[in-house]
């Protein structure tokens, strides 16, 4: 099978009106595949005013704003004629679904209906967020839910082996495959570091930076990072604090943090700057699939400390590109901290192999690899069509 026999109907959340790791690596998928001549249509909300330009030919889905105090998201609320119509035009031969959501549903079962063959990829450990908002006792729901959505699929894309033992571990029987992530090369490197931009910001050179990379919302960890700052001042280690970022939780992190050094929302060669200016990336979020931000770090020649969880499992070598804790241990986290910020060769040195380690990971390998899978997927055909 040629790529250009292929016809990809991508259906997204949060294609591009929101700049975050998963809208990311879709639009590069989404780049790699018209290169290499298949035909891509994407599905999603969409807003007056994108966080970036959209890769691709981009419809966009009647949605409504997420309520709970998250109208920065948008639901769409299935697929209307309008898009059915498109869908038929454009008659896909395999449908991509990128979140749980509603329209990722009804996308599953449009191409169950009209015997497609049907991609899930996963992005995010949704089933982990009604913890950061006091409903933990949801969890086991959230995952039987996703469950019945990933063994609709012919094939899951999972960005590491950890993610496809938690499937199987739920009951998921659909066949992973593992899509895991690159990284700019260019843009995070440790010949990026500027110590003047550090002192504009009032870091000196001898203070080690304790850095956050990320959207500033809750359910990034938020609330470990405030402990264990607590902590590292209750013990007296020295550190400043650089956060790299905004978003919905901005003004609470200042509360919590008002010692932090806030270098805002940071783009292009700027944020490769800012991610090699830090001296240890600290990532106590359990959410995400693949720690994109921790890839970020270490080719930037960053030591990692991270929670022990997908994001940073088979990504952070433990003791050699970083140091991995417990998700909520907040003494092992600033034991962790401590140790490296009193250990200038140590933590230079797993900055060093972070580097050696992320040089690895290049998108063009790693979105062949999707192709390959959707050229399976389609030679195989469609499972339990109807």
């Amino acid at each position: 099978m040629l790529p250009s026999d292929i016809r990809v109907a991508l259906f997204s959340g949060n294609y591009n009106y929101i700049r975050d790791g998963a809208s990311q690596a879709l639009n590069l998928l989404v780049g790699h595949l018209l290169s290499r001549g298949v035909n891509v249509r994407v599905y999603s909300p969409t807003v007056a005013t994108p966080a970036f330009p959209a890769v691709g030919d981009l419809v966009g889905v009647p949605a409504l704003p997420l309520p709970g105090g998250r109208s920065e998201y948008r639901v769409a609320r299935g697929l209307p004629r309008r898009i059915k119509r498109d869908l038929a035009a454009f008659a896909p031969n395999l449908v991509h679904v990128s979140a749980p959501d509603i329209l990722g549903h009804r996308a599953l079962s449009y191409a169950r209906r009209n015997g497609i063959a049907r991609v899930a990829s996963l992005h995010t450990r949704f089933e982990t967020y009604p913890r950061y908002y006091g409903l933990g006792f949801i969890e086991p729901v959230f995952e039987r839910l996703l469950t019945r959505f990933y063994n609709r699929a012919d094939r899951v894309l999972v960005p590491g082996p950890l993610l496809g033992d938690i499937l199987h571990e739920w009951g998921v029987t659909t066949p992973v495959t593992i899509w895991s992530r690159g990284v700019n090369h260019a843009r995070f490197s440790p010949d990026r570091r500027d110590p003047c931009w550090r002192r504009s910001l009032g870091i000196g050179d001898e203070e080690v930076a304790v850095g956050f990379l990320g959207r500033l919302v809750k359910e990034k960890g938020l609330d470990i990072f405030v402990d264990v700052i607590a902590e590292l001042k209750r013990r007296g280690v020295p550190h400043r604090v650089l956060v790299i970022g905004d978003g919905p939780a901005r003004d609470w992190f200042t509360e919590q943090v008002p010692e932090a050094v806030f270098a805002g929302f940071q783009s292009g060669n700027d944020l490769g700057r800012a991610v090699a200016s830090m001296d240890l990336f600290f990532n106590p979020s359990v959410t995400e699939t693949f720690g994109n931000v921790t890839l970020e770090a270490m080719a930037a020649g960053v030591s990692i400390i991270a929670a022990r969880a997908s994001g940073a499992v088979g990504l952070v070598d433990e003791g050699e590109t970083g140091l991995l804790v417990a998700p909520r241990d907040v003494s092992g986290y600033a034991d962790a901290i401590a140790a490296l910020v009193a250990d200038d060769d140590l933590r230079c040195a797993m900055g060093r192999a972070g580097s050696v380690k992320a040089a690895g990971y290049r998108w063009d390998t790693i979105n062949e690899a999707v192709l390959q899978s959707y050229v399976d997927v389609l030679e195989d055909g469609p499972k339990n069509t109807g």
